[in-house]
């Protein structure tokens, strides 16, 4: 599916990994080595397993989620429960995609990937503007 496909076809959540794997490859070169060892999955909504835990009313409150320790809480004594996980939610990315009607949906995930990615890297509000000028 391409970009033209997507006026067509809602996309699938093979196109919105492709489109968050591509905002992976556009980050800094210090953030992108450490960022490809975050395990990526998108599904349509968080999963039950977690929805309670948030206190989520509306399951498409919810686009994107960090799951793991971020890098400036880990420590060498930590041992590891399982990778740390950033989860996108296709359905209501989708839907936040369609009620802005104003930005492609390559930005809008790179956007909440960014987002996701600050957890995990420990990055300020002026990292995440320098990596992600999302008002521009």
């Amino acid at each position: 599916m391409n970009d033209d496909d997507v006026k067509f076809y809602a996309p699938d959540a093979a196109f919105i990994e492709a489109l968050a794997q591509a905002a992976i490859a556009t980050l800094p070169e210090a953030f992108r080595a450490a960022a490809s060892l975050v395990v990526l999955r998108v599904e349509d909504f968080v999963p039950d397993e977690y929805y309670e835990d948030l206190a989520l009313e509306d399951p498409y409150e919810l686009t994107g989620l960090y799951q793991g320790i971020p890098l400036t809480e880990k420590s060498v004594v930590d041992q590891p429960t399982g990778p740390d996980v950033i989860w996108l939610f296709r359905r209501p990315i989708l839907d936040e995609w369609v009620e802005r009607g104003d930005i492609c949906l390559a930005d809008l995930v790179t956007h909440i990937l960014i987002h996701e990615m600050a957890h995990h890297f420990g990055w300020s509000d002026d990292d995440i503007a320098a990596i992600d000028p999302w008002w521009e």
